[in-house]
C-alpha cells in the first residue's frame, strides 16, 4: 500500500524538494505491538534537497530525519502549522506517526508529543486544512483498519494472496485542532468524525457547496466513500450516500484508493475522482452546484479508457497548459500475483495519463516509461518551466520523476501569503477566466504537492486573477502578465 512522496520547498530556496516515505522491517511477525526497526539506513524516509543544477543531493541525515521510529511508513502531510514560513512535515505510519518541525535551518525537529498527534493504529493519508477559518491549519488522518499482527488472516487458495478488506473491521478517522501553541486538540468525537466507521485511504478537501468552509472527502477500501460536509460550526456531518459520492453507478462499493477533489469541467464546481482497482473502473463525480454529485465516468469517456487499470495516486493538472485539467495516474494492482489469478489483468503498469479535452478525456501516451508498481504520486513544477512535473513512488523500487514538456501555450503560477488566513494560504480559492483552483497540498495518495497555484492560460498573455481567501477576503489582481511565477500576500 505505500509509500508517500511531498513536494516541498523545506528550504525556501525557490526549488522544491522530493521527500520519500519508506517501509520498515519487522524482524519479529508475532511481536504485539509491532516494531518496524528503522536504525538500518535501508530503511529511512528520505529528503532530498534540490541543486541548482536540478541534481538532487539526499540531505536525510543532515536535516535529522534519519531513523524514523518503530513504525512502517505510509504518507505524508505538508504544512505551516505554526505560521513560521517553513513548511512542516507529518508522516503516517502503521504505528506511530511523527510530526517534524521544520526549523528554519535546514533541519527539523520531532515535536510529535508535546504537539499530540502520534495518532496510532494504521494510518494512510493526512493533510492539513483550516477546517474552521482561525487562521491556523488544522490536521486530518486517515486510518484503515482495525488490525494487527495478533490478528492476521491467512488468504488465498491455491496460493496466498491479501486478504480483502472486507475481512477486518475499519475504524475512524482523526481530526487535530491547531491551538496555536505548537499544540493540537483531538476534535475527532467532538467535531463529529468518528461518527463514520471506514476503510480510510485517501484525503482531499475542498469547499463543494461554497459555503467558505472546506469539506472533506475520505476515499474508502470496498465500502462506501465519505464526504464530511463542514457545517461552519466546528462540526461534520457525513452526506457521501445524501450527495451521490458513496458508491459507484450500479450501487455497488468500489475499492477506493486515491482521490483528486478539482474541478474538471471548468464550470466553478470542484468535482471528485476517485482511484480504484481494475475492472471498477475509475471514478468521476460531476458536481451538479446544488450539493449533489451526478456519475460521469462513462458520459467523460474515464469509464472506458480505466476498465483494467489499477490506479492509486492521482492529480488534476493543467500539463500542456491549454486551460483544462488533465487527469495523471500512478497505477498498479494491489495483488502482486494477480496474473495467476486473472490473465488479463497486470501487477505493474506505467502511470497513466489523460487528456482533458473539454470535458471529455483521452488516453495520452507517455514516452516508453516501463510498467512499475506505482503508489503515491506528488505534482509541482521542478524546474520552475511553467510545466508541472510528477514524481511517483514505487513499491520496491526507484521512484520516477517524470518532467513536464513546455510548450508555446502561457502559464501562471502564484504562490500565495496569507496575512488573516494561515501563510500557506491553503483553503483560498483561486479563479482565471473560467478555470478555479483551490490551493491545497493534500489529495492524491499518501501524498503532498506543491503549494503553489498552476494555471495554464493558452494563448492568453495577461490574465485577471480572483483570490478568495479563507478569512473572506476578496482580492482582484488585473492585467498580470504571464509565464512567471507571481508572489501574492493577502491584504491585511
Amino acid at each position: 500500500m505505500g509509500g508517500g512522496v511531498a513536494l516541498l520547498d523545506y528550504n525556501n530556496d525557490g526549488l522544491l524538494d522530493i521527500f520519500l516515505v519508506n517501509g520498515g522491517n519487522l524482524e519479529d511477525p508475532q511481536a504485539v505491538p509491532a516494531d518496524f526497526r528503522r536504525g538500518d539506513p535501508a530503511y529511512w524516509n528520505r529528503l532530498y534537497r534540490q541543486n541548482r543544477d536540478g541534481s538532487f543531493t539526499d540531505v536525510t541525515a543532515a536535516a535529522g530525519l534519519s531513523h524514523a521510529g518503530n513504525g512502517y511508513g505510509m504518507g505524508v502531510a505538508v504544512g505551516d502549522y505554526n505560521d513560521d514560513g517553513f513548511p512542516d512535515l507529518y508522516v503516517t505510519n502503521y504505528g506511530r506517526n511523527i510530526l517534524y518541525r521544520n526549523n528554519g535551518d535546514g533541519t527539523f525537529a520531532d515535536v510529535t508529543e508535546e504537539a499530540g498527534v502520534s495518532a496510532g493504529g494504521w494510518s494512510v493519508s493526512a493533510g492539513f486544512l483550516d477546517y474552521d477559518n482561525d487562521g491556523r491549519l488544522d490536521l486530518f488522518v486517515s486510518r484503515y483498519l482495525d488490525y494487527d499482527l495478533s490478528r492476521n488472516l491467512l488468504c488465498g487458495t491455491p496460493f496466498r494472496s491479501y486478504c480483502r478488506p472486507d475481512k477486518y473491521e475499519g475504524t475512524t478517522n482523526l481530526l487535530y485542532h491547531n491551538e496555536g501553541s505548537g499544540h493540537f486538540r483531538d476534535v475527532s468525537v467532538k467535531s463529529g468524525i468518528t461518527s463514520a466507521r471506514g476503510k480510510g485511504m485517501g484525503v482531499a478537501f475542498n469547499d463543494y457547496d461554497g459555503d467558505g468552509f472546506p469539506d472533506i472527502f475520505v476515499s474508502n477500501d470496498l465500502m462506501e466513500q465519505f464526504l464530511f460536509h463542514n457545517k461552519g460550526d466546528g462540526t461534520f456531518e457525513e452526506r457521501a450516500l445524501e450527495a451521490g459520492v458513496a458508491l459507484s453507478d450500479d450501487g455497488k462499493p468500489f475499492s477506493g484508493m486515491g482521490v483528486a477533489f478539482a474541478d474538471y469541467d471548468n464550470d466553478g464546481l470542484p468535482d471528485i475522482t476517485v482511484t480504484d482497482l481494475a475492472l471498477e473502473k475509475y471514478i468521476l463525480y460531476r458536481n451538479d452546484g446544488d450539493g449533489h454529485f451526478s456519475y460521469a465516468s462513462n458520459a467523460t469517456g474515464l469509464a472506458g479508457l480505466t476498465a483494467r487499470s489499477s490506479g492509486w495516486g492521482l492529480g488534476l493538472h493543467d500539463f500542456d497548459n491549454d486551460g483544462w485539467k488533465d487527469l495523471f495516474v500512478a497505477q498498479s494492482h494491489v495483488l502482486d500475483n494477480v496474473e495467476r489469478i486473472n490473465s488479463a489483468l497486470q501487477y505493474r503498469e506505467p502511470p497513466g495519463l489523460y487528456r482533458n479535452l473539454a470535458g471529455k478525456f483521452e488516453k495520452s501516451a507517455l514516452a516508453s516509461l516501463p510498467p512499475v508498481a506505482g503508489r503515491g504520486v506528488a505534482f509541482g513544477d521542478l524546474n520552475n518551466d511553467g510545466a508541472i512535473d510528477a514524481v511517483v513512488a514505487v513499491l520496491g523500487g526507484r521512484p520516477m520523476i517524470l518532467r513536464g514538456s513546455a510548450n508555446r501555450n502561457h502559464w501562471l503560477i502564484l504562490k500565495l501569503i496569507g496575512s488573516r488566513s494561515n501563510r500557506d494560504g491553503q483553503g483560498a480559492k483561486v479563479r482565471i477566466g473560467k478555470q478555479s483552483v483551490y490551493v491545497t497540498t493534500a489529495g492524491s495518495y499518501l501524498s503532498a504537492s506543491d503549494s503553489r497555484v498552476h494555471f495554464g492560460l493558452a494563448r492568453d498573455s495577461h490574465a485577471a486573477i480572483e483570490i478568495l481567501w479563507p478569512s473572506g477576503t476578496r482580492q482582484i489582481l488585473n492585467d498580470v502578465a504571464a509565464d512567471r511565477i507571481v508572489t501574492v500576500k493577502e491584504p491585511q
